[in-house]
C-alpha cells in the first residue's frame, strides 16, 4: 500500500485542527479586550491596536494554513504523489498565485513550508496572549483580577 495519500490526508488533517484552534484562540482576547475597553476602560487604545495587529497576523496565518489543507486534500486525491503535486501545482498556476517552476518540490518540502508558517503562528498567538496579559495587569494596577 502506498503512503502517500496517508500522508497527505494526515498533514491536512493536522494544519486543520492548527489553523482552527489558533484561530479560536487569537479570537479570545480580541474579544475580550474590545468588550472590556469600553466597560473597565483596559488600557490605552495602541494596546489595543497592538492587540487587534497580532490576533489579525494569527487569523491571516490561520486562513493561510486551511488553504494549504485544502491544497493537501485536493493532493490527497490523486493515486500518485506526481499526479497530487502536479494537481496543486496547476490549481495555483491558474488562479496565479505562482508561477511555473521546473523543478517541483515533493511532499516533505511542502510539509515542512507549511510547518514553517505553524510556527510562525504559534510565535504570533504567543505574542498576542503576552500583550494582552500586560494589558490585563495594566488594567488593574498589577492587583490579581480575581
Amino acid at each position: 500500500m502506498n503512503s502517500w495519500p496517508t500522508n497527505a490526508t494526515t498533514a491536512a488533517r493536522q494544519l486543520g485542527c492548527n489553523a482552527a484552534f489558533c484561530g479560536l484562540v487569537s479570537l479570545v482576547p480580541l474579544v475580550f479586550a474590545s468588550i472590556s475597553a469600553t466597560y473597565r476602560s483596559l488600557a490605552s487604545p495602541l494596546g489595543l491596536l497592538l492587540v487587534l495587529f497580532s490576533c489579525l497576523v494569527v487569523l491571516a496565518f490561520s486562513i493561510h494554513l486551511l488553504f494549504d489543507t485544502l491544497l493537501f486534500r485536493l493532493a490527497s486525491s490523486y493515486e500518485t504523489e506526481t499526479a497530487g503535486l502536479a494537481a496543486i501545482d496547476d490549481a495555483l498556476l491558474r488562479m496565479r498565485i505562482r508561477r511555473p517552476d521546473p523543478n517541483p518540490r515533493g511532499l516533505r518540502q511542502r510539509i515542512s513550508g507549511s510547518r514553517r508558517i505553524v510556527w510562525q503562528q504559534r510565535c504570533a498567538l504567543a505574542i498576542c496572549l503576552v500583550v494582552f496579559a500586560i494589558l490585563l495587569i495594566d488594567a488593574n494596577n498589577g492587583q490579581p483580577l480575581c
